[in-house]
């Protein structure tokens, strides 16, 4: 039985920062004390799954308007390279829509993120018109989501826009980090578009999709 909670990231004490970075040393996030305290300074929400005393995964994130279009923004998130992964990453997002749903009523919502690995694309079930995606040319709107969404993430001038592959340079770089599916199912066709990355320099996806309010309201996402 999972146990999740967010709160605002001023509340985020030192422990929890420790204890979050010691999560990421045993998978494969590898993010430090010092470059997650950063994200508490960046971010607006922190949102914690537990399983008794432990944590089994987090999410920094926050809820605001982009050129007036509601907008749900992960910028750091990392899960256990195991089964229970899985169980975490629905567990965060179901709260971040509930979240949104009390911010945006009636509003359908962009939802934004960083990716290195096709698993991550799990978070997205039950979105429309996530981009990028195999076999989609994106339009020129699109794309423009894809330059406004690396600016965001302070990666202004890093992103190809019609690959949507951010640039990396070596430094850890904000992810939704998720990188196991669960057993039984197949990784998505959307491996392909990671195979282009240079995981040396820590390249990564800038992803985004739409959370449709009626699917919103219904409590229905994640699919």
């Amino acid at each position: 039985m999972i146990e999740v909670a967010t709160k605002d990231c001023t509340a985020l004490s030192d422990a929890e920062l420790a204890e979050m970075a010691d999560l990421c040393a045993v998978g494969g996030a590898g993010y430090e004390v010092g470059f997650l305290s950063k994200q508490r300074e960046e971010w607006v929400l922190v949102t914690h799954v537990r399983s008794g005393d432990e944590l089994r995964g987090f999410a920094f994130s926050t809820l605001e308007r982009i050129g007036g279009t509601p907008s749900l923004l992960i910028g750091v998130a990392a899960f256990p390279r195991d089964a229970e992964g899985e169980e975490a990453l629905r567990g965060v997002m179901r709260d971040l829509y509930r979240r949104a749903v009390l911010a945006f009523p009636d509003e359908d919502v962009l939802v934004g993120t960083r990716m290195q690995d096709s698993a991550a694309y799990r978070a997205y079930g039950g979105l429309s018109d996530i981009v990028p995606r195999t076999d989609h040319k994106p339009t020129g709107e699109e794309r423009a989501w894809g330059r406004r969404l690396a600016k965001r993430f302070g990666c202004d001038g890093q992103l190809e826009d019609r690959s949507f592959v951010i640039s990396g340079d070596g430094s850890a770089m904000g992810l939704l980090d998720h990188a196991v599916a669960p057993v039984g199912i197949e990784p998505g066709e959307e491996i392909e578009l990671f195979n282009q990355l240079d995981r040396e320099r820590r390249d990564c996806l800038v992803v985004f999709g739409w959370a449709m309010a009626e699917d919103l309201v219904a409590g229905t996402l994640p699919a």
